[in-house]
């Protein structure tokens, strides 16, 4: 998978407004290249996270998974932690998990940073997890979709 076919699919899902950082929107440096998916019908930035975002480096904050090589890039996924305790056979708050791989590719992973959230992550997404990550893809839309819906009942 790419990025482009990950962010033609997302888009497809409807009302997803895409933020892709760049030289002089003001964004900052680290996140440029990225992609930042939010549901929003009204084209505007929520409050609160994205439902997934794609990162093509390494962030200082965050153990390293590998992205520092030509072309790879990560995927993050809003599972909710529900689907991330069936995907991953843990409750996503428990420390005492064992370690994971984090540059594993083409599996599907606890979030170095946000998997105690309930988000999910592949690096280099490939034929191995493509219909899992287009699976959480289109459940973490859902929810963001259903969580804009309470906030805006209208």
């Amino acid at each position: 998978m790419t990025i482009e076919e990950i962010t033609e699919f997302i888009e497809s899902l409807g009302d997803v407004l895409t933020l892709r950082p760049g030289p002089g929107d003001g964004s900052p440096e680290i996140a440029w290249g990225d992609r930042f998916f939010y549901y929003s019908p009204t084209g505007v930035v929520p409050p609160g996270q994205p439902f997934a975002t794609i990162v093509t480096k390494d962030y200082p904050d965050e153990p390293a998974a590998g992205l520092d090589r030509p072309g790879a890039f990560r995927v993050n996924i809003a599972a909710g932690r529900d689907v991330f305790r069936a995907r991953t056979g843990r409750d996503p708050r428990d420390s005492a998990a064992p370690a994971v791989d984090r540059g594993a590719v083409d599996v599907v992973a606890a979030h170095p940073t946000y998997g105690p959230l309930g988000w999910l992550a592949v690096v280099d997404p490939g034929q191995a997890t493509r219909s899992d990550v287009l699976d959480l893809l289109r459940g973490a839309h859902d929810a963001a979709r259903t969580r804009y819906g309470r906030r805006h009942p209208d």
